[in-house]
């Protein structure tokens, strides 16, 4: 039978874990954004609503890398896709705020559902709750 003291060791352990393979991601994205920068990313158009001088988003970077994906070697197309996960996330955001902008603005579920695709109203908004709840979750 395990201890407490066993049982709150590897608990510490997996937090441990957690906590390395969170900090080797994030190198892994930041080493891929300046090589995509060097390569060429630096000389996108800042977007209209992203104040200078905040560098590309990881979106714009992944875009970037595909654009150019015929030019780039197979090293840095593996670099690129560290970008992914970062990317998903700026979807994930985007997604809510304009969910959160289409329910400030009046719109009703049943109208967002039908605008997104989804079944129903409630699945809609089920899936706004599991979007924004996976955001809470990752701060």
């Amino acid at each position: 039978m395990q201890s407490k003291d066993d049982d709150a060791h590897r608990a510490h352990a997996d937090k441990a874990d957690l906590a390395r393979a969170d900090r080797a991601r994030a190198e892994r994205e930041r080493q891929a954004s300046r090589r995509l920068l060097a390569l060429g990313a630096d000389g996108l158009e800042p977007r209209p609503w992203r104040p200078r001088p905040v560098p590309p988003s990881a979106t714009d970077l992944a875009h970037f890398a595909l654009w150019r994906s015929a030019e780039l070697a197979p090293d840095d197309l593996l670099e690129s896709l560290a970008l992914l996960p970062a990317a998903r996330a700026e979807a994930d955001g985007l997604e809510a705020g304009l969910l959160f902008a289409a329910r400030g603005a009046g719109l009703t579920w049943a109208q967002i559902a039908e605008a997104m695709g989804f079944n129903s109203p409630q699945a809609c908004h089920q899936h706004f709750s599991r979007l924004t709840a996976r955001q809470g979750g990752s701060s």
